[in-house]
């Protein structure tokens, strides 16, 4: 089994004929998701990577059937982009976009959830399955099928900690990148359920980082968790008031530090590596 996405999904791609649609379409393509249809107003009737091509989200999934999609719109439209495929009734939506407006995605995140859709980032490399789906800009070839679940906020470290995970014959059962914008649809609680639920995953990573109180909040679930969680968090020098990489990793009145979240782990049974090295002994220690 796996969590959120299989080779039974049906993945639609909005803004398919962009750039970075067209170039992601062909590597998800390529490595086997099921694509079904694209979507960009006004050029119905194309094909990209031999995918059609509809002008909204609502006909490309009457046509197709498809329930999962993944978006490449500019920011500046992203959200709406968002309400869109939530009004067509798709189920997973994965938005890879960054830099959206924060009043915006309060707006997108909410509707979504108001429609029984749910939302995957902003601002997030995507998820996988390995061999079965591939929904985003995650690199195909470093994931390989196994027992670990793995749920972050950062894409590059995420890659590291599966290629490492690889060089020990340690795969994966579905990675999900979150994303690392302060406004997020699924954090770190929701996945940590379904990992908990998924008879495939014998192991969690939760790569975590500044800012917020995701962390914190995960550590609360994990102490019902019978599954056993690994943890790192990025940023341990980061200095007050400085924002480091993603929108939501900043520390300000003395929270979100990378303090606070190891102790909240540490609290709840969390193993926390100190480097991203560890990872793989404290996973192989609890497999």
């Amino acid at each position: 089994m796996s969590i959120l996405v299989d080779s039974e999904t049906r993945v639609l791609v909005q803004a398919i004929t962009g750039r970075e649609g067209r170039f992601h379409t062909a590597q998800m393509k390529a490595y086997g998701t099921r694509l079904v249809a694209g979507v960009t107003p006004g050029r119905a009737g194309e094909q990209v990577e031999g995918v059609p091509v509809f002008n909204t989200v609502a006909e490309a999934r009457a046509a197709t059937g498809a329930d999962a999609s993944v978006i490449f719109v500019p920011a500046a439209f992203a959200a709406d982009a968002v309400t869109e495929a939530a009004d067509a009734g798709i189920e997973l939506i994965v938005c890879i976009t960054e830099g959206i407006p924060v009043r915006d995605m309060v707006r997108a995140t909410a509707y979504a959830r108001s429609r029984g859709s749910r939302l995957i980032g902003p601002n997030c490399p995507g998820l996988i399955t390995p061999g079965e789906a591939l929904l985003g800009i995650l690199p195909g070839s470093i994931f390989q099928r196994g027992p670990v679940g793995v749920v972050s906020r950062s894409g590059t470290l995420t890659y590291q900690v599966v290629a490492e995970l690889g060089e020990r014959g340690l795969g994966q059962s579905t990675c999900v990148g979150v994303g690392g914008d302060p406004i997020i649809g699924t954090r770190f609680v929701d996945v940590l359920d379904l990992f908990e639920r998924d008879p495939a995953t014998q192991v969690v990573v939760l790569i975590g980082e500044i800012g917020g109180s995701d962390e914190e909040e995960a550590a609360r679930v994990i102490r019902e968790m019978k599954t056993p969680v690994v943890g790192f968090i990025s940023g341990r020098s980061a200095p007050e008031g400085k924002r480091m990489g993603h929108a939501g990793a900043i520390i300000s009145g003395g929270t979100g530090t990378a303090q606070s979240k190891i102790e909240a782990l540490t609290a709840a049974g969390v193993p926390v590596a100190e480097t991203v090295g560890e990872i793989v002994d404290l996973v192989s220690e609890r497999l």
